[in-house]
């Protein structure tokens, strides 16, 4: 095209933090500006090369119809994708991770596929680089580009490529051979010297060089910009994206930055920039022309899934037929299905469709490696999904959730009107996942597996608070915008803009706010880290970088898990095969609950149980689900009490309806349940359809079923009604609704008016139903819990306690048990096992004895070491005993003062703080017996196994009550001798107070309602913001768990001022704002106001204090200033841990935490003292 211009060298978002282009828009923008072609070459990546087809197939196609539609007027342009990457080209092998001296880590290369051999050799190229040679960047070498050259065209990229790091250092000479080694890889019509112009006083230098060695060697130049954002304004936008990037302030002197001229210019400015060689613009015309790859999207064909090979060599679709009648038969008995050919008119239906379709592979790939995790005893959940409405799921086992009784309905997982692939999900026991996968690789190939790359975009809330620190706001100023946006996946900034007037008034007077916003909003969106799908795997019917580039997990490791560079809806539309491995700690608590329930009742067998147990039943009415699966939230005990649950068909549409939007219904199915209220039909049909919920619609599943009935819609057309009403297309739904209305009237005679008010109110519906299969699959798991706290509650409780790793929780855990009469026996090493377990005591009761492994501080390995030699040699008789009997590398000095203060050593009737102090004296002498025995030498303390003790050992303070209950909840996450908060649990009790330990658990609609927690202070940490105003840190306690409360200056400088103060060891009531960390899903408290609780200053009598927190500044960090504070702190002896924070004049801090002879009584005297040092 005469006149135009092709950009080769573009950055768009894929260059993490670097660039600022979304494809979409550069596409777009080429378009417009008639350039015919346009390259994403994104840094050492092959991030965006699918969307990269996607969006220009989507372009060409509306151009194309503007195009016919406009035959007579200005022609839209189309865009050719051109797909790149701009390489990191490492000096050395890319075995090498070194730098050679005088030399740069790498340099930049930038690479066109010209045909499809280049685009597979690109690929493989990238995914080298990516696999093996990661140095600070994935890196390819001379060899690399020599096996994988072909079908690709090569410039010699910006300034940081291989000619201009030897042009800058003033050697041209090795300029110019750089170049020839390239040619001699790429040859002479395949490598183009690159020529860019910024301003910049380094291409100043080095382009006249360029253009002389190339003419020089008979190369030819080609032009490019180096295009990091879209337009020339949007390089104060771009500022703040590097700097979010590199870590730095706007305002730093000394940070990276880019030339505002990096923009997609126009073909008459890059032809006025390189007036002076306007070779080099035709050239770009000349590469687009040769550059020809398609890449074919097709997310319904099933060519790249492995093939199964059948046991019996008969075809994919016989062999499947029989796995799913011998299954049929299994499930349902021959004679049933022998005599009921409705059962297999759905079977053979089913079988019609997944056959039509292609997809006989997938069900027994799937099946396949599903059994084969139960065969080895790995936990797989019932069901997940949409999945569970396929009786040939059912009949392979793939799920394990009958869809004729519960209503499940095939076409809302495969739907033979909307081609698309099947979808299974699959939770397995969260510990073992990893096998399930690992199985699969091997039966599949290791280079034909791998998991599924996902990328985190600058959210509304998490871009302000980026671009907040590098303008270089205080911490607060950033919370106090941040806070005024809604939680949410589907929450932008200009959506709350548009909501929130507190927002707009605050942008409206504060410039600092509007310039913030103003950054904010034209960054939100962009790429800010990539990450691995927590379940997504990926199999192709050969290796994966035949299809897809590949990278890692974690780049700097080698052995990391293999990650394709595509994401989840990427795979799909290339075609390859996904699946779904979901790790669900549930499974595991039910796997190890039901193998503990067999030391009783050998035979007992979880999905065997009835599901119309009374006692089950009885315990979710009265709200006893605490560790229910779903069930345990403050919101939902209070559902399960007023429901009535009779029937596990009642916990399936709980689990529905307990959600935003469909819960607005919960009081009018409560009301019809109960008779208080009888329900309207606009036509009886519908009572079919919902009368079983009640007269709500609360499942997507009814809204394809009315269809069905009332307007004559397939099954299949149905779901397509579905999808529509959920996607809210006025246009559609407009031709939808007047279809809908004559299905009515044509098949059952329904006159407009009514149809008109039915199609309305299940549009409605649509919007809030759930999948009734996925509810149906976990609606089994809540059943299956509960029925295990109704009769085994003691197992139960050991398998939540052994698959919790917060100690906090396994303290929730501890007062349930407490709450059920269930004793819980303290850590003990001659009896503890490695997990928590059942034991029986004297009395004949079941109790829950601590599990080894959760004692903070001593480690699963070592303790797994500790439990074998018991195994082998019997019981331990001393603390000598175990030193003597156990390598000191797997019980060190730490781990066994932890097992001391956590009480497991209380089996030897000496006091814990005698104990304590012969730690030392124990391994030392069990050194020595380890000494002798590796020299072969026999020793008296071979014959005793017990290590020398001083005959008349000094006396120690016994240890008070309240300093073991402190080691007990520091190391246990529980009190075993008491809790200080006892002398207030009926204060407690009494009130509606928000237990910490269900505060995670609370839905999003209960975070808006008024919160009161109450509990005693563990610490309080002071802080000062960046405006010199002071708040803190409050560690706040109660019966249930443990949390950190903000307390912003006010509400801190008010609760000092209380009766008593604000100190550890002080009783209070808290009134809390209680939100959801977008990024982390945590929940975070705020308080709004602290009052003592029960009304007057109340303070624990175990002064069970919080850390005491030194900070020495870089002006008082001397020898002499610390051995004065350590003399001060040797005048305070008590129980409080001290960490001592030591920062450099560069702002570098070290903490350290000082051992057990520094404890100390915190009081306002100490902290006076020390206050000189800080």
């Amino acid at each position: 095209m005469p006149g135009s211009f092709v950009h080769l060298h573009n950055h768009t978002e894929y260059s993490l933090l670097d660039g600022a282009v979304h494809i979409k828009d550069l596409i777009a923008e080429c378009s417009r500006m008639g350039m015919p072609a346009v390259a994403v070459t994104d840094h050492g990546n092959l991030f965006g090369a699918i969307e990269l087809v996607m969006e220009t197939n989507s372009l060409n196609k509306s151009v194309a119809a503007w195009n016919k539609e406009h035959p007579e007027g200005p022609q839209k342009q189309e865009v050719k994708p051109i797909f790149g990457c701009e390489v990191y080209l490492s000096p050395t092998p890319i075995s090498v991770k070194k730098q050679l001296p005088g030399r740069r880590k790498y340099t930049h290369l930038l690479l066109l596929a010209e045909n499809e051999t280049g685009w597979q050799n690109l690929v493989k190229l990238v995914s080298r680089s990516h696999l093996e040679g990661f140095y600070y960047k994935p890196r390819v070498d001379m060899e690399t580009l020599r096996e994988f050259h072909e079908g690709l065209i090569c410039c010699t990229a910006c300034i940081a490529g291989p000619l201009n790091e030897w042009l800058l250092n003033d050697q041209p000479e090795k300029a110019e051979e750089a170049l020839l080694a390239l040619k001699d890889i790429f040859g002479d019509d395949n490598i183009f010297v690159e020529l860019q112009d910024h301003g910049m006083e380094e291409q100043k230098k080095c382009l006249p060089e360029l253009v002389r060695i190339a003419r020089k060697t008979n190369t030819p130049i080609v032009a490019t910009n180096d295009v990091h954002f879209l337009r020339k304004e949007d390089h104060d936008m771009h500022d703040v994206l590097i700097c979010i990037g590199t870590n730095e302030k706007l305002a730093s002197p000394k940070r990276m930055r880019y030339s505002t001229e990096v923009y997609l210019k126009s073909p008459e400015e890059m032809r006025e920039v390189f007036k002076d060689y306007p070779e080099a613009v035709e050239n770009t015309l000349k590469i687009a022309e040769r550059c020809n790859v398609t890449i074919k999207l097709d997310s319904t064909s099933t060519e790249k899934y492995p093939e199964f090979g059948t046991p019996d060599g008969s075809s994919r679709e016989e062999y499947l037929r029989k796995v799913c009648y011998k299954g049929l038969e299994e499930r349902y008995g021959k004679e049933r299905v022998a005599a009921d050919k409705e059962l297999r008119d759905r079977l053979d239906y089913e079988l019609g469709i997944i056959n039509q379709l292609k997809f006989p592979s997938y069900f027994l790939i799937t099946a396949d490696f599903i059994n084969w995790a139960k065969d080895h005893d790995i936990p797989v959940g019932p069901g997940r999904g949409s999945a569970a409405g396929s009786l040939v799921a059912y009949a392979m086992k793939i799920t394990n959730i009958d869809p004729l009784r519960f209503g499940l309905i095939f076409e809302r997982f495969l739907n033979p009107e909307r081609v698309s692939p099947p979808d299974i999900d699959i939770d397995f026991c969260q510990t073992r996942r990893p096998e399930v996968i690992d199985y699969v690789r091997q039966k599949y190939g290791e280079r034909a597996v791998s998991h599924i790359i996902t990328y985190g975009t600058m959210g509304a809330k998490s871009v302000l608070r980026d671009v907040a620190r590098v303008m270089d706001m205080s911490y607060a100023d950033g919370d106090r915008i941040s806070k005024l946006i809604e939680t949410g996946p589907k929450v932008t900034l200009q959506s709350s803009y548009k909501s929130n007037e507190e927002l707009r008034e605050l942008i409206a007077s504060d410039e600092g706010y509007a310039e913030l916003w103003g950054y904010a909003t034209r960054l939100e969106g962009l790429i800010r880290n990539v990450g691995v799908h927590a379940a997504g795997v990926v199999i192709g019917d050969r290796p994966l970088d035949e299809h897809v580039a590949l990278t890692r997990d974690d780049l700097s490791d080698p052995h990391a898990a293999v990650v394709a560079q595509c994401d989840m809806s990427a795979i799909y539309e290339v075609g390859l095969l996904k699946m779904d491995f979901l790790g669900l700690k549930t499974l595991t608590v039910m796997h190890d609950a039901e193998q503990y329930a067999r030391w009783r009742v050998p035979e007992f067998k979880l999905d065997s149980v009835p599901l119309d147990d009374r006692e089950t039943l009885d315990l979710l009415n009265r709200g006893d689900t605490m560790g229910v699966f779903q069930l345990e939230s403050g919101g939902m005990v209070d559902t399960c009490r007023r429901y009535g649950i009779q029937k596990i068909e009642d916990i399936i549409d709980l689990l529905a309806l307990y959600r935003p939007g469909a819960m607005q219904f919960m009081d009018e199915m409560i009301e019809v349940k109960k008779g208080l209220r009888q329900v309207e039909y606009e036509h009886p049909l519908l009572e079919q359809v919902s009368g079983e919920t009640y007269g709500v619609m609360i499942y997507q599943e009814q809204v394809q079923a009315a269809a069905k009935l009332l307007a004559g819609y397939t099954l299949g057309g149905a779901d397509l009604l579905r999808r529509a009403m959920g996607k809210k297309d006025p246009a559609k739904m407009a031709k939808e609704k007047a279809h809908f209305v004559e299905g009515c009237w044509k098949t059952n005679q329904i006159d407009e008016k009514t149809a008109t008010a039915i199609f309305d109110k299940i549009e409605k519906f649509a919007g809030y139903g759930f999948n009734k299969s996925h509810s149906a699959c976990y609606g089994h798991i809540s059943y299956w819990t509960a029925y295990l706290k109704a009769h085994f509650p003691v197992e139960f409780l050991c398998g939540l306690m052994s698959n919790e790793a917060n100690n906090d929780k396994i303290g929730v855990f501890i007062q349930e048990a407490n709450r059920m009469g269930i004793e819980i026996l303290p850590p003990d090493v001659n009896k503890s096992m490695l997990k928590f377990t059942p034991e029986k005591m004297p009395s004949g009761k079941l109790a829950v004895r601590y599990g080894l492994a959760a004692i903070k501080n001593v480690g699963e390995g070592a303790m797994q070491i500790l439990l074998e030699e018991r195994e082998k040699n019997g019981e331990f008789s001393s603390m000598e005993d175990i030193c003597n009997r156990l390598d000191s590398k797997s019980v060190n000095k730490k781990i066994l003062e932890s097992l001391i203060r956590a009480g497991a050593l209380d089996w030897t009737l000496e006091p814990r703080c005698v104990l304590f102090e012969r730690v030392d004296l124990a391994l030392s002498g069990a050194s020595q017996v380890h000494k002798d025995k590796a020299l072969g030498q026999g020793s008296l303390f071979d014959m005793t196994f017990e290590a020398p003790r001083v005959k008349d050992e000094p006396a120690v303070p016994e240890w008070s009550k309240e300093q073991r209950m402190g080691d007990e909840k520091d190391l246990l996450g529980a009190y075993f001798c008491g809790h200080p908060l006892d002398s207030m649990r009926g204060v407690i009790d009494a009130e509606k107070y928000t237990r910490i330990g269900l505060i995670d658990t609370l839905e999003p609609h209960e975070l808006k309602q008024k919160h009161q927690i109450a509990g005693m202070v563990r610490s309080v940490t002071p802080k000062i913001s960046k405006g010199g105003r002071k708040f803190a840190i409050l560690t706040l306690e109660d019966f249930t768990g443990s949390i950190e409360v903000l307390l912003w200056s006010d509400v801190y400088e008010k609760a000092q001022e209380m009766e008593g103060g604000l100190e550890p060891g002080v009783f209070v009531s808290v009134r809390a704002n209680i939100r959801e960390d977008d990024r982390t899903s945590s929940k975070s408290v705020a308080a709004q106001s602290i009052d003592p609780l029960g009304g007057k200053k109340r303070k624990s009598k175990s002064g069970d204090q919080g850390p005491l927190n030194i900070i020495v500044s870089p002006l008082r960090h001397t020898r002499k200033n610390l051995e004065q504070i350590r003399d001060i702190l040797k005048r305070y002896p008590g129980r409080s841990k001290v960490n001592l924070t030591i920062k450099d004049s560069l702002g570098h801090s070290q903490i350290l935490e000082l051992d057990e002879r520094f404890r100390v009584n915190r009081c306002p005297e100490l902290e006076t003292e020390l206050s000189m040092y800080n």
